[in-house]
């Protein structure tokens, strides 16, 4: 039997859901870009307030900013992904892969400036809460 349950959940859980799975791509988007750092030649780089406190920061934020930030960061995953599989193609065979890797370490924090950008403003008292 092939059926397709329906999704009883509320619109609040599946954006929760989705942004429970969006802050896992967010880390491992993280890893991904110090192996690239790494691969570049250049020393990875301290986290910041505000790359560390993405996710909450993301829940926090209004349903429009979290799903470009969900899609912003399915398309950077798609970029790094195919990325470092190359360049660690490149690398196992003895060639120099650091232009490649400059260039994609580039891309990767353009983007990920990009998706900090769309978080909501949080002041000095930190997110905004609700009750």
């Amino acid at each position: 039997m092939n059926a397709i349950s329906p999704d009883f959940r509320s619109p609040q859980s599946r954006g929760m859901a989705n942004a429970n799975g969006t802050s896992l791509r967010w880390a491992a988007l993280g890893e991904a870009g110090q192996v690239v750092a790494m691969l570049a030649g250049q020393d990875g780089e301290a986290q910041s307030r505000e790359v560390r406190n993405f996710p909450a920061l993301m829940r926090n934020a209004e349903s429009w900013r979290r799903e470009l930030i969900d899609n912003g960061c399915a398309d950077l995953a798609a970029v790094m992904e195919p990325g470092i599989t190359a360049l660690l193609a490149v690398n196992a065979r003895g060639a120099d892969c650091r232009p490649a890797a400059e260039a994609l370490w580039h891309e990767f924090i353009t983007a990920r400036t990009a998706l900090l950008a769309l978080l909501p403003p949080t002041g000095e008292m930190g997110p905004r809460r609700s009750t």
